[in-house]
């Protein structure tokens, strides 16, 4: 049976169906229909008329509804986990990890819509605002257009959807075409809400579609996650539009040499390098191991590398997985073949299967190799030796990108240090920049794109300040 699309919150269905099938095994995840030009544009006007409704609505509606998901996607946890990793080939054990991140992700949305209010402040700091007070309120832009890559197909729709509701704002989310089941699942689950109709829309359209969708003038709000090329060429495409973009990065760990903890240090690094198949914007690429410690530290984290299960996601076993398509498969094997032709040495993996590449890792990596210089998004790893603390530092900062990073020190100086020097959106001391709790500030700088998610940070992103100042009233 085929999956119904969602418009205005409302099941649709359509003449055309796609069949998404596992990247592991090309086994059937689901069928589902393919809205048309009509149900897209039914959903875009649906969400500018009820803009005002939804703007206005109060706020224990707001949290009701975003609590109504949050158990929703808790008491059906198996079930959206098994659902993840079929559609992504996400293992098991990632996937249920995700969905217990999403029910944290809305209901930190619905603490901070109860707590969404407006600040007061007083004027009377000059003689010239005597008598006068001023009420900061924050609304929403409008409708956002939410846009979603195939790498967590719930949690980073949640980070979308959650924020918009949170604020009254219509949201039309556009998830990625390789991994649409989920957020239409996630539909479902909001049509148990008494969210008003058109203050959602779920509509899996080809990617060819995503232009139209970004040039509506109704749809004031763009947030993008996913490629640099497309998120920027978004940016330009809209220029008088508020686009926030959350767009990866090649994430870099920095061992110091008062680190002393190797073994702690190896498995984290082993492990956020190749979850999921290395297909998250803060898996760990880059790896400057202070002189002190490369000997020991590099043949420990090859170690832990090759204990690391590849095979069937589905299994509760399996740590790494196949990545989304063939395509993709065959660029990473292919970037690692130009490393090794390029002077790097191949420590570990190489291989390929399908859409299956080994847990790889590299070492000695020219930093002009594309495993260095861009985001591999696989399950490659590169370790090269710094002889001091400023040069990791410089060389982590010579990347273009600049998401978050990790510094395994416990020196407090070089901590702060870190924290001044790397131009990087997060910074992670004592671990591995794979690291997010989704209630922080989360998001990048230089081509890791421009503003910040997290429920309360989106929030701001998706509304303005309106002030409003009262004459005369006694404070």
């Amino acid at each position: 049976m085929s999956t119904p699309f969602w418009v205005a919150g409302k099941p649709a269905s359509g003449p055309d169906t796609a069949v998404i099938r596992s990247p592991y095994d090309n086994s059937v995840a689901g069928e589902h229909d393919l809205p048309g030009s009509d149900d897209v544009e039914r959903a875009v006007q649906a969400a500018a008329d009820v803009s005002a409704e939804t703007a206005a609505l109060p706020a224990h509606v707001r949290a009701d509804a975003l609590d109504h998901v949050s158990r929703s996607l808790a008491d059906r946890s198996d079930e959206i986990a098994g659902l993840i990793t079929a559609e992504s080939g996400k293992p098991l054990k990632w996937s249920r990890v995700e969905v217990n991140r999403a029910v944290s992700t809305f209901r930190w949305a619905a603490e901070e819509a109860r707590r969404f209010s407006p600040k007061m402040q007083r004027l009377d700091t000059d003689p010239g605002g005597v008598g006068r007070t001023a009420m900061i309120r924050r609304v929403p832009r409008g409708p956002v257009l939410g846009i979603t890559p195939f790498n967590f197909p719930l949690n980073l729709v949640a980070h979308k959807v959650a924020p918009a509701i949170a604020v009254g704002a219509p949201i039309v989310l556009k998830p990625a075409p390789g991994t649409p089941l989920t957020a239409l699942a996630l539909g479902e689950i909001l049509s148990g809400t008494d969210l008003p109709a058109g203050a959602w829309s779920v509509l899996p359209v080809p990617n060819s579609a995503a232009p139209g969708l970004v040039a509506d003038p109704r749809l004031p709000i763009v947030s993008f996650t996913g490629s640099v090329p497309v998120g920027w060429s978004i940016k330009d495409s809209v220029p008088r539009k508020h686009v926030a973009l959350e767009l990866g990065g090649n994430a870099a760990v920095l061992v110091t040499p008062d680190w002393t903890d190797l073994d702690y240090a190896a498995q984290r690094i082993a492990t956020f390098a190749m979850y999921q198949a290395g297909q998250s914007c803060i898996s760990v690429q880059r790896v400057y191991i202070h002189t002190t410690h490369w000997d020991e530290l590099r043949s420990k984290i090859v170690a832990e590398v090759r204990k690391l299960v590849t095979g069937d996601p589905r299994d509760p076993r399996t740590d790494v997985g196949p990545m989304i398509n063939l395509a993709a498969a065959e660029r990473v094997e292919a970037w690692v073949t130009s490393a090794v032709s390029a002077g790097a040495t191949l420590a570990t993996g190489g291989g390929r299967s399908e859409a299956t590449v080994e847990p790889t890792v590299l070492t000695d990596v020219p930093e002009d190799a594309a495993v260095m210089a861009e985001e591999v998004f696989g399950p490659v790893l590169s370790l090269n030796r710094v002889d001091s603390v400023q040069e990791g530092f410089d060389r982590m900062n010579s990347s273009k990108f600049g998401l978050q990073a990790g510094v395994f020190t416990t020196n407090l100086h070089t901590a702060f240090e870190a924290s001044s020097k790397l131009a990087v959106g997060g910074l992670l001391i004592g671990d591995v920049p794979s690291f997010r709790a989704d209630q922080m500030p989360y998001g990048g700088v230089k081509d890791s794109g421009i503003g910040r998610e997290g429920p309360a940070s989106a929030m701001d992103d998706f509304t303005e300040e309106r002030v409003t100042v009262f004459t005369g009233l006694p404070i």
